[in-house]
């Protein structure tokens, strides 16, 4: 009974989440507001930027076949594409059942055990989270003087210190506790650290690793330029620094595992990274929901016919 509360809580919250995100959202712009921001908005821009993604999609389909061939499984494009696709569409029902989805394609239609391809998977969210928190020290590099001057003027100088000092205190106490500790959680946590260092060694060994990294690199560019280049769609936006961007993209990234997808939540992101550069909100809010829509879009129709064109793909199987 218990499982059971907990499985339907893990579906519901971040929809709940989610509608009170758009509720928020939807505060700080009216509905005729957005809709005319959809309606002067720039499409070659809009339309630009759902290519970007789509590059960033095809070439993360490519990147698993990289990961399968030293497994002995020769997998078809097609079906790598499809399977992506049908992932990211599944994990705006139930968040992270996509991932469980796109193994089980894998196993249905090529013939690969669901553990090898479920673990192919975890593998490549390693290589996406290393690339991810890359991109947050770049931007931390980049910003350092912009992010170090926002939280002195907003908080008192002294304050920040000692939170700082605080917080580093606690996390070296935290490392030094998991690293002795043998409880259930800590043991959990260190099987996870290791499984991630265990991954992306893994990365070095594979036949094909420069191509592996290439593209891993290239998917992230893709997300990032088509953050930018979506953001000259929106009139009133520009013009908008390039860390607003970086700062952007951090934040609206996190959103999407907040709630299904990011409803709600990726505006909402978006907003509250922009305001710290002082960008009208309005037009902020209206970016969030152009570039959440657009892409939300691409995955809605491509993930859909996915799914219904697999068996026909796969019908002499």
């Amino acid at each position: 009974m218990n499982k059971s509360i907990i499985k339907t809580l893990k579906i519901l919250l971040p929809i709940l989440l989610g509608v009170f995100l758009i509720w928020y959202s939807l505060s700080k712009i009216s509905i005729d507001e957005l809709i005319e921001h959809f309606k002067t908005a720039n499409y070659f821009y809009i339309i630009l930027g759902v290519v970007l993604g789509l590059l960033s999609h095809l070439s993360r389909a490519y990147r698993w076949l990289f990961q399968l061939e030293p497994l002995g499984y020769k997998v078809k494009f097609g079906n790598s594409l499809m399977a992506v696709f049908a992932t990211y569409l599944i994990n705006y029902t139930i968040p992270r059942a996509g991932e469980v989805a796109r193994a089980t394609i894998l196993t249905n239609y090529e013939g690969v055990p669901f553990e090898k391809g479920f673990g192919t998977i975890v593998a490549e969210r390693v290589a996406d989270v290393i690339v991810m928190l890359l991109i947050i020290v770049i931007t931390l590099f980049l910003e350092f003087n912009f992010i170090y001057n926002f939280f002195i003027d907003k908080f008192n100088p002294i304050k920040v210190i000692t939170a700082f000092i605080i917080l580093l205190g606690m996390g070296l106490f935290f490392l030094f506790y998991i690293r002795k500790s043998t409880s259930k959680i800590a043991l959990k946590i260190k099987s996870f650290v290791n499984g991630l260092i265990e991954g992306a060694l893994s990365i070095f060994k594979m036949k094909k690793k420069w191509a592996f990294i290439f593209h891993t690199l290239f998917i992230w560019g893709m997300y990032v330029l088509m953050f930018y280049v979506t953001s000259f769609a929106i009139t009133g936006l520009q013009p908008i620094p390039f860390g607003a961007i970086l700062i952007g993209f951090i934040a609206a990234s996190f959103s999407i595992a907040a709630t299904n997808g990011g409803l709600g939540s990726y505006p909402v992101a978006v907003f509250g990274a922009f305001a710290i550069f002082s960008i009208p909100e309005e037009p902020s809010i209206a970016f969030g929901w152009i570039m959440w829509s657009s892409q939300t879009a691409m995955i809605i129709i491509l993930g859909g016919l996915s799914l219904l064109f697999l068996p026909i793909y796969n019908r002499k199987k």
